[in-house]
């Protein structure tokens, strides 16, 4: 006989199929994800917050959706209409963002962790020079709501979903930036932008334009290719690093993560090519390794 989870204490929640399941470990791993847990504890939900990890790992979470100041989502309870769910916070001004992004271009490290599709572990001293912080700091700074009936708020379907919220923001911390008005994409490029613009350059004493050679014959032949064209043949420092630049999936529910798996993708076809090169292998179609299959 199934068991259920009674809502409000007369009627049985609706199974659904299909939903967003909480899959790791009860505690975070990174630093951020710990903060984003630790707000959550300062709720006070008590059995709330017991009910809510049900609902995450049953999948009763359909779908959450990040943007920019707000999370929405849709929890199966035990109405038939799904609750609506709201979390709000206040994204970061244009001033702020660009406080934030001067100090950081001006470390080369932090850039560089960023672009690596990694949180540097002091980042928040960084947002402390705009006065501001990366995660909120306190529970007034996030205001929830939910359709259900119940008079308590945060309630366990707002529970839910943000223990769902900590283990992507533990996958992926683009997210947080996000959440606080930064999308990755426009982050990283104001970033490689800072980063890369050439200074002005003094053109008084630049060479003039080589001239195109006027005999065809010379023309079209064209220079002897040297023997260092490849440069130097190695494997990466990092593997699937274009993929981690991208981040994860949102909220990816495989059997394996997907960065995971294309690194194993990443680090077999680099050891493939290196032979190749090298005169030691035919072409064959790259697999990942058995872990990461």
């Amino acid at each position: 006989m199934p068991s259920y989870d009674y809502d409000y204490g007369y009627s049985p929640t609706i199974r659904t199929k299909g939903g967003i399941k909480l899959q790791g470990k009860r505690d975070a791993e990174n630093w951020w994800a710990k903060r984003w847990m630790e707000i959550l504890d300062s709720f006070g939900l008590g059995g709330r917050l017991t009910r809510g990890r049900s609902y995450a790992r049953a999948g009763q979470v359909q779908n959450i959706d990040v943007r920019e100041g707000a999370v929405t989502a849709r929890v199966q309870g035990s109405s038939p209409r799904p609750y609506k769910i709201t979390l709000e916070i206040n994204p970061l001004t244009e001033k702020q963002w660009d406080q934030v992004i001067e100090a950081l271009s001006e470390q080369a490290l932090y850039v560089a962790t960023l672009l690596a599709g990694k949180m540097p572990e002091d980042i928040e001293t960084i947002f402390a020079t705009a006065k501001v912080g990366l995660l909120p700091q306190k529970e007034s700074e996030i205001e929830t709501d939910c359709s259900c009936p119940d008079a308590s708020n945060p309630c366990k379907h707002i529970a839910a979903v943000f223990l769902l919220l900590g283990e992507e923001f533990d996958r992926d911390p683009f997210l947080i930036f996000k959440l606080r008005g930064m999308p990755r994409d426009t982050l990283l490029a104001r970033l490689t932008e800072r980063t890369t613009a050439a200074p002005e350059s003094d053109t008084s004493s630049a060479a003039p334009p080589e001239p195109i050679v006027a005999d065809p014959t010379v023309f079209w032949a064209g220079a002897a290719i040297p023997d260092t064209l490849l440069g130097e043949v190695r494997r990466p420092p990092v593997a699937a690093a274009l993929p981690k630049r991208l981040g994860s999936f949102p909220f990816w529910r495989s059997d394996e993560p997907f960065l995971s798996t294309m690194e194993g993708v990443y680090t077999a076809a680099s050891s493939h090519g290196l032979d190749l090169i090298m005169g030691k292998g035919r072409f064959q179609a790259v697999r990942p390794s058995r872990s990461n299959d």
